[in-house]
């Protein structure tokens, strides 16, 4: 008899967040990628591993962090211009998929919906995963609201904690 109990017991959290932009989704979505994020997320620094457009595509690799906070490793998983982009972000504490899918609303402006699954690696791992809020999430979904607001609005980035 085969189980269809999962094989580990792993933390896992979900969140969601949504952000409301001026802008139309063809207007936003070309800067949800690792190199136009340069742009406007003034602490943004990704090191492309790999991009055949030399920008954001499906299977575009690239890396972010530091020795004091650790490294990430982000895979693109989808990319449906101005409707859907997908990560999964990895480090050695956490597994991380991303899910980033913008739709007009209407006026002018685009509501995305922002949704994060961590997972924890390892014993580490759960420890950190069972830290993780759904308000720290949204706090950090608002802030990127904000500046991407602003540099649609002025082409220059917002000095903010993010």
């Amino acid at each position: 008899m085969t189980s269809t109990e999962p094989k580990t017991d792993r933390r896992r959290v979900r969140f969601n967040a949504v952000q409301h932009i001026q802008a139309e989704p063809e207007a936003i979505f070309p800067l949800l990628c690792p190199v136009r994020e340069h742009d406007w997320i003034l602490p943004w620094k990704a090191e492309i591993i790999y991009t055949k457009s030399g920008i954001a595509e499906e299977g575009c690799i690239f890396r972010t962090g530091n020795a004091e906070d650790g490294t990430d490793i982000w895979v693109m998983t989808h990319y449906e211009p101005s409707r859907r982009v997908g990560f999964v972000r990895v480090n050695a504490l956490r597994a991380i998929r991303y899910d980033i899918r913008v739709g007009a609303a209407g006026d002018g402006s685009s509501r995305l919906l922002w949704q994060q699954e961590i997972t924890a690696l390892d014993e580490a791992g759960d420890q950190h995963v069972a830290e993780l809020r759904q308000e720290d999430f949204t706090a950090m979904v608002a802030a990127a609201e904000r500046m991407l607001q602003h540099y649609l609005d002025t082409g220059e980035a917002l000095d903010i904690e993010f």
